[in-house]
C-alpha cells in the first residue's frame, strides 16, 4: 500500500509520520487491499486536525477526520472512526469487483457550493438571505459568483454502492454514473432521517 504524508501549518516529524503509518495499517485486516493512503496533518492555533483517504482496488474511497488539542489523539480517534466504517461494510466491500484505480468518484462538495453563492447579496454566515424588502424601489436582482470550478468523474456504480460510497466518504449526498443505464444520478440522505433519496438526471456522463 502506498503511504503519503503532508503537513500544513507545521513543522514534519519523523515521529507523527511513524505514527500515522503505524495506525493506518490497522485499517488493512479490515479493507481489500487498499491500494493507498494519504494523510494530511495540519494545525490552526490549538486545533490538531488530520484527514485520512483510502484509495481502495475497487474504485470507491474510505474517508475520515478528525480535530483534537493533540495530534496523537486526533490521529487515535481518526482511525477508529474509520474502522467503525469499515468493518460495517466490510462483506458489502469485500463483494465489490476490482476497478481500475485511477477511476476516483469525486462526491460534490458543501464548501464548493457554498463558495458559489460568496457573491450574492444578502450573504449571511456563507447562506444567502433574501434582500430586504423596499417600498420605494425594488430589490436588486441577485447577482452569482462561481468562485471555484471542480470537474469529476461520474464513477459506474449500483445505487446501493453509490450509497456505500457516500456513507465511507461522510457526505450527505453523492454524484455518480448508474450501471446500467449509464446516466448520471445522484443518491442523497434525506433531511428526516428517513433513508435515502435518489436524482435521476436522464444526462449521460461523459469522460
Amino acid at each position: 500500500m502506498q503511504f503519503a504524508v503532508t503537513f500544513r501549518h507545521m513543522e514534519p516529524t519523523e515521529a507523527l509520520k511513524s505514527y500515522a503509518r503505524e495506525r493506518m495499517e490497522r485499517v488493512r485486516k479490515y479493507l481489500p487491499d487498499p491500494i493507498s493512503c494519504h494523510v494530511v496533518l495540519s494545525t490552526e492555533r490549538h486545533n490538531h486536525r488530520i484527514d485520512v483517504t483510502f484509495q481502495l482496488h475497487n474504485g470507491l474511497q474510505v474517508a475520515g477526520h478528525e480535530t483534537t488539542e493533540n495530534m496523537y489523539s486526533s490521529i487515535d480517534l481518526c482511525i477508529a472512526k474509520i474502522e467503525r466504517q469499515v468493518r460495517k461494510y466490510k462483506g458489502k466491500l469485500e463483494g465489490m469487483k476490482a476497478r481500475p484505480h485511477h477511476v476516483q468518484a469525486l462526491p460534490w462538495s458543501h464548501s464548493i457550493v457554498a463558495e458559489a453563492f460568496q457573491g450574492m447579496h444578502g450573504e449571511a454566515n456563507g447562506h444567502a438571505v433574501p434582500p430586504q424588502a423596499s417600498h420605494d424601489a425594488a430589490p436588486p436582482s441577485p447577482e452569482f459568483t462561481v468562485m471555484k470550478t471542480e470537474k469529476f468523474h461520474a464513477q459506474p456504480l449500483s445505487v446501493e454502492n453509490a450509497i456505500v460510497q457516500m456513507n465511507l466518504l461522510h457526505e450527505r449526498f453523492f454524484v455518480f454514473r448508474h450501471q446500467d443505464t449509464g446516466q448520471v444520478a445522484v443518491v442523497y440522505k434525506r433531511e428526516d432521517g428517513g433513508g435515502y433519496g435518489l436524482i435521476e438526471t436522464g444526462a449521460t456522463a461523459t469522460a
